[in-house]
């Protein structure tokens, strides 16, 4: 068990990240991104990236000088030059201005029409002008470095405060450059047809990531929801980061490669998000929808209206053997892609929520509270579909490495599987079989049963039996070894018309045996 100060996140990957205290640890050492607000914290894995929401920050595992934040912003108050270029930068010599081309020129002069606002080149070849389609302006700054380091080519971004309308806005920065020795600029698609410079310029440039109430990754993109009032309006929507990009959700150039997002009809908040056979799946309580990515871009939403994850058990959803668990609000569901199938009947009528879940080895973890507040670990084999409850452990967190499960419950961590630690010893156990029948044909019944296991060193079995359905356990018999070995256990059984039994037990015990003995009469 280790301790920790204020655990707010979890996520494996070659070794384990954990946000504590507001701080990233990453297999076990502090990283550089600290300072983080309070609360839970979504951690999402993409390549050698670790992204934190909602704080929107980024680290890089194989590069630790790799971090910071995915959103940029720039706010400028200075000089200002508006100089008409290409798409990479190139600036264009002063044009000449007329509602007439003018009457001599060289190959290369530029001319505006001011007549339709075009901006055209002349070609000696032909001796024609040839319109230039589209027109880009240089915006040249003096910030020694701090805008290139901040934004890159192709980042989309919001422009405020530009001189001419055009270059306001939504937009993608087509180049970017500078350093502290030389001016800073960007270029940008608009058309001012005139240098010009402000002494006195107010220019802010951001790039911004939307809130999201949950995110995965699937296809080297990020894929996030959200649903509320962002401050400006009530939003219903699913999005995706462009290719390869976690901090670009604003990029769109008409590519495949683009940044993505929809409106959705479906009501409701939505309960969860996860990566699952390809796709990006985002549920609500009442239903799925799975995104279908295309490689050119036009992602198409589903929907299935079905059992849904509960309301705040999004951490209950674990992909084991191709197979997606998770708690929904009445039931533990297994997905296939088809219709969700209940698997929780075993554990009754009780009502559970906020689990929390993991799968390790062909077993699925999961802890959840029931009505009464009161914590549950259970463990439903998927293989063998036994259900079976372990103690009353309340997850906050789960994460896997090396065949390891970890938990975090409180200010604990846990090794679950015993690799780091001090191992208990001796635990405690009980198991319960279903009705067993005690008449048989021809007046047959079962008169005595026997029961042999292999026991370790101090440990200790009980043996109890209920008749009938009455309600009531008693007490048959009990055997505990000194020294590992096998025992035997025989009970013999009253006249009943069904029976149940009861193994309860302390430290590792194997039944390697149960047989009974039959007579008629």
């Amino acid at each position: 068990m280790e301790k920790l100060e204020a655990p707010a996140g979890l996520i494996a990957r070659d070794a384990l990240a954990v946000v504590d205290g507001g701080c990233l640890y990453y297999n076990g050492y502090p990283t550089p991104i600290t300072g983080m607000k309070e609360g839970e914290k979504q951690l999402v894995s993409m390549g050698a990236y670790i992204c934190i929401f909602p704080d929107k920050l980024y680290y890089n595992t194989q590069n630790p000088s790799d971090y910071g934040s995915m959103e940029a912003y720039f706010d400028y108050e200075g000089q200002l030059e508006y100089i008409m270029c290409d798409i990479e930068g190139k600036e264009y010599p002063q044009a000449s201005f007329g509602n007439l081309a003018p009457e001599s020129a060289v190959n290369g002069d530029f001319w505006v029409d001011t007549e339709n606002g075009s901006l055209n080149q002349f070609d000696a070849g032909s001796s024609m002008w040839v319109t230039i389609d589209s027109v880009y302006t240089k915006l040249r700054f003096t910030t020694l470095g701090q805008l290139p380091a901040a934004f890159s080519k192709y980042d989309g971004v919001e422009i405020e405060g530009a001189a001419f309308a055009s270059l306001n806005g939504a937009k993608i920065i087509q180049a970017v450059g500078g350093s502290e020795t030389e001016p800073d600029y960007i270029v940008l698609a608009g058309e001012p047809l005139e240098n010009r410079t402000e002494s006195e310029a107010k220019l802010s440039v951001k790039r911004t990531v939307p809130d999201m109430d949950y995110v995965c990754q699937c296809h080297n993109r990020l894929w996030g929801c959200f649903y509320g009032n962002n401050g400006k309006e009530n939003l219903n929507e699913l999005y995706a980061s462009a290719l390869g990009d976690f901090k670009n959700w604003n990029q769109f150039m008409g590519l495949s490669t683009d940044s993505w997002r929809a409106s959705v009809g479906s009501d409701g908040v939505w309960t969860g998000a996860v990566s699952f056979l390809g796709s990006p799946i985002f549920f609500k309580e009442d239903r799925i929808h799975s995104i279908g990515v295309s490689s050119v871009g036009a992602h198409q939403v589903g929907e299935r209206v079905c059992p849904g994850v509960q309301r705040g058990s999004h951490k209950s959803l674990a992909v084991i053997n191709e197979i997606l668990f998770y708690k929904a609000p009445s039931q533990v569901c297994a997905y296939q892609g088809g219709f969700p199938e209940k698997i929780s009947a075993p554990l009754g009528d009780e009502r559970y929520h906020d689990a929390v879940a993991c799968g390790l080895g062909g077993k699925y973890y999961i802890s959840m509270c029931d009505a009464k507040g009161e914590c549950n670990l259970f463990v439903y084999d998927c293989e063998k579909g036994i259900w079976m409850r372990e103690d009353g452990l309340k997850a906050d967190f789960f994460a896997t490495v090396d065949d390891e499960l970890y938990c975090i419950s409180g200010k604990d961590m846990y090794a679950m599987l015993g690799s780091r630690g001090e191992r208990e010893k001796h635990v405690d156990w009980q198991c319960e079989s279903g009705l067993l029948s005690c008449s048989e044909p021809d007046k047959k019944y079962i008169s005595r049963i026997s029961l042999r296991a292999a026991m370790e060193q101090g440990s200790r079995l009980e043996l109890f039996i209920e008749y009938d359905s009455a309600g009531t356990w008693e007490r048959a018999g009990q055997v505990q070894l000194l020294k590992a070995g096998t025992a035997q256990l025989p009970l013999r059984l009253r006249r009943c018309d069904h029976f149940r039994l009861k193994l309860c037990g302390r430290g590792d015990i194997k039944l390697l045996s149960l047989t009974r003995e039959e007579c008629r009469g």
